[in-house]
C-alpha cells in the first residue's frame, strides 16, 4: 500500500476481510491508534456482528495494549451505544469495529474521541502517519502487565438514557404496533428492548444475529426493504423502522407501507424537537444529499438550515464547533438528536418518532404527506477519482445558470428540482441523485447527466 494512500473515508476505515482487514493490519492499526491517544489512555472497543469482528477486535486490542493503552471490551454493541458510553463514563476514546451498511464481506473501524463523536477528519492523518511509519513504542516491561477488561453492562444503561429523552408514559398509553427490522445485527440488542420499555408491540424481522445478513443487505434502501414494507402493511402496524449494520441509522416506514427517506424524517423530527427543547438554537445541519424540501419545510417554521458535506462526522463536528443546533440529519436515515448526543442514533430516532406520533394523534402517513412532495431517484456509476472530479466540473458548467452548492461535489437547484453529483467517500463510484415534482423529469435529468458525464469524462458515446 502506498504511503500516500488514504485509509480513512467518509466515516472510518472500510475494507474486505482478509484483504485490507487482516490480523496484521489490525495489530498495526492498534499501535497507530494507541500512539494517537497516548500511553495510559482508557479505550473502549465494541463491534457489530460482521465477519472477522472478533479477530479484528482482538488484534486491535493487542496493538493498543502494546502502546500502554488500558483496553476495555464492550463486545457486541450498536455504534451509538458505544459512543454514549465513551462520553458518559469518561473513557478517553474508543474504536467501533464495523463497516456500517457495506456488504457482508466488509468490515472496518470507526475511531471515537472522548466526547463520543468520531475523531475530526483532520486528525485522521495523524493515525495514518503512525500506521505508515510502522510506529512501535518501546515500553518498560511493567507496561505490559495488563489485560483486556470486559464491560457487559452497557446496553440497558444506553436504552434507559434514550428513554429519558421522550415521554414514556404518553407513548406507553398508545400501545403502538411497531415493525422493527434489525438487519440481523446489533440493533437487535437495543431496539426490541426499547420498544418493550415503551409498551409497544414489537413485530421483529431480521432480528437474529447473523454475519451473513441473510434477511437483506444491511443498507436500508427502498429496494432492500420491500419485504419489510410489505410486513408493515400486512401486519397493520402503526410504523416500521429498519436499521443498518451498526444501528446508528433508522429508516422509517409509515403505516401505508412507504419507506420515507431520512431527510423527510429529519425535517419532521427537527420541527418536533424545536418545540420541545426550546433552549437549543433553531438551526439544523444537513448534508447536501438531503432534499431542498428541507428548506421549504423548516425555514417557514423559523428554523435555519445549514448545508454540509456528506457524512455524519462532518455534521457532528460542525454542530459542536459552531455553537450548537437542535439537530443534524442525512437522507440515509441518520438523525443526530443534539439534546441527547451529537451523533446519529437509530434507537433515538425510533423513540422520537413514537413520541411525535403519540403527541400528534395522527397517522404517520398523514404527517409525511404534509411536507413538500418530490419524487426521488438515486443512481451511481463506477468512476475513478479523476473521472468523478471531471464529472463535477462538467455538471457545474452545464448548469452554470442555476443556484449551486459546491461544498461536496455539486448540487444544482432549480425551481422544481435539484440534482447532486458527487464522488463517493467510501467506494470508487460517482453518485448521481436528485428530486423533482415530476417523476419523469428527474428520471430524464439523471439519465441525461450520466450520459453527459460518460461522454465528457469517460469517452463513452451515447
Amino acid at each position: 500500500m502506498s504511503r500516500l494512500a488514504r485509509l480513512f473515508g467518509t466515516d472510518g476505515i472500510r475494507g474486505i476481510v482478509g484483504e485490507l482487514l487482516t490480523p496484521e493490519f489490525s495489530l498495526k492499526m492498534g499501535r497507530a491508534i494507541g500512539a494517537y491517544f497516548g500511553k495510559g489512555s482508557r479505550i473502549l472497543i465494541g463491534r457489530d456482528v460482521r465477519i472477522g469482528g472478533d479477530m479484528i477486535s482482538r488484534a486491535l486490542a493487542s496493538g493498543l495494549m502494546a502502546e500502554g493503552i488500558k483496553v476495555y471490551d464492550a463486545g457486541l454493541i450498536p455504534t451509538p451505544a458505544l459512543q454514549f458510553t465513551i462520553k458518559s463514563l469518561g473513557f478517553d476514546g474508543g474504536v467501533m469495529v464495523t463497516a456500517s451498511h457495506n456488504p457482508p464481506q466488509y468490515n472496518g473501524l470507526k475511531v471515537i474521541a472522548s466526547d463520543g463523536i468520531e475523531i475530526p477528519h483532520e486528525e485522521e492523518s495523524i493515525i495514518e502517519d503512525y500506521y505508515f511509519n510502522g510506529h512501535a513504542s518501546k515500553l518498560p516491561i511493567r507496561s505490559y502487565d495488563n489485560e483486556v477488561m470486559q464491560r457487559g453492562d452497557l446496553i440497558e444503561t444506553y436504552v434507559n438514557a434514550v428513554l429519558q429523552q421522550v415521554d414514556v408514559e404518553l407513548i406507553s398509553k398508545k400501545n403502538f404496533r411497531v415493525v422493527i427490522d434489525c438487519a440481523n445485527s446489533v440493533g437487535a440488542l437495543t431496539s426490541p428492548l426499547l420498544l418493550r420499555k415503551l409498551n409497544a408491540k414489537a413485530l421483529p424481522i431480521n432480528c437474529s444475529l447473523d454475519p451473513y445478513f441473510p434477511g437483506r443487505n444491511p443498507e436500508p434502501t427502498v429496494e432492500n426493504l420491500e419485504l419489510t414494507s410489505r410486513f408493515v402493511l400486512d401486519s397493520r402496524a402503526d410504523v416500521g423502522f429498519a436499521h443498518d449494520g451498526d444501528a446508528d441509522r433508522a429508516m422509517v416506514i409509515d403505516d401505508s407501507g412507504v419507506m420515507r427517506w431520512g431527510d423527510r424524517t429529519g425535517a419532521i423530527l427537527t420541527y418536533f424537537s424545536s418545540k420541545r427543547w426550546k433552549e437549543y438554537p433553531k438551526v439544523s445541519y444537513t448534508a447536501v444529499s438531503s432534499g431542498i424540501l428541507v428548506e421549504e419545510y423548516l425555514k417557514p417554521r423559523g428554523i435555519d438550515v445549514v448545508w454540509t458535506p456528506v457524512g455524519s462526522v462532518t455534521i457532528a463536528r460542525m454542530i459542536k464547533s459552531k455553537g450548537g443546533a437542535i439537530s443534524g440529519f442525512e437522507d440515509n436515515g441518520g438523525y443526530l438528536h443534539v439534546p441527547h448526543h451529537i451523533v446519529r442514533d437509530g434507537a433515538m430516532t425510533v423513540a422520537l418518532v413514537l413520541n411525535m406520533m403519540a403527541e400528534s394523534n395522527e397517522k404517520l402517513s398523514k404527517v409525511y404527506n404534509s411536507i413538500p412532495q418530490y419524487y426521488a431517484l438515486k443512481s451511481k456509476i463506477e468512476a475513478t477519482k479523476e473521472e468523478a472530479s471531471c464529472a463535477v466540473d462538467v455538471v457545474k458548467e452545464a448548469y452554470s445558470s442555476y443556484r449551486q452548492i459546491t461544498i461536496d461535489g455539486v448540487k444544482v437547484i432549480g425551481d422544481d428540482f435539484w440534482l447532486l453529483v458527487r464522488p463517493s467517500g467510501t467506494e470508487p463510484l460517482l453518485r448521481v441523485t436528485g428530486e423533482a415534482k415530476d417523476k419523469e423529469k428527474i428520471k430524464n435529468l439523471i439519465d441525461e447527466t450520466i450520459a453527459l458525464v460518460k461522454k465528457k469524462c469517460m469517452g463513452v458515446k451515447r
